[in-house]
């Protein structure tokens, strides 16, 4: 099959220049992609218990904890005890957090207004169609289930 057109292809290298053009941007702020994906979803005036994060962003704990604890040596975030569980932390945006995560908030709106200068609402409602499509597959196990891979053979 032609690279071009196969779907997984298009995600992946869409999503990485995506991702490179967020580090670069990022970089000028001494942050990254991630710090700011992590700054984007901490609740900005409550702050959110450390163990609903990696859920909520779909990353692994070991990740996340590598993450916070840069965010924290750089002033960005604080770890409070969860007055309603006491094995957990809250973590808490500072006000360096709350500045960073303005600029990723920006830096988000910014990329999608362009995008949306470029594409029709149209073509906009097929992309979340699709990718919406893709997720249910995936998450319904359809893609590489036992009855599909036997009925290709």
């Amino acid at each position: 099959m032609d690279k071009s057109l196969s779907i997984d292809h298009q995600l992946r290298a869409t999503w990485q220049a995506v991702a490179k053009l967020y580090n670069e941007e990022a970089a000028k702020h001494n942050s990254t992609m991630a710090t700011a994906f992590v700054l984007l979803n901490i609740d900005y005036e409550n702050g959110t218990p450390s163990t609903a994060l990696g859920p909520l962003m779909g990353m692994e704990p070991t990740s996340l904890s590598r993450i916070l604890k840069t965010m924290e040596d750089k002033g960005a975030i604080s770890r409070e005890k969860n007055p309603e569980d006491g094995r957990s932390v809250i973590i808490k945006l500072t006000a360096y957090g709350k500045e960073m995560r303005e600029l990723s908030k920006a830096s988000v709106y910014q990329f999608n207004n362009v995008i949306r200068d470029h594409v029709t609402q149209e073509e906009l409602n097929c992309f979340f169609k699709v990718t919406k499509t893709i997720n249910k597959l995936i998450a319904e196990k359809k893609i590489y289930s036992k009855s599909k891979m036997t009925a290709q053979s």
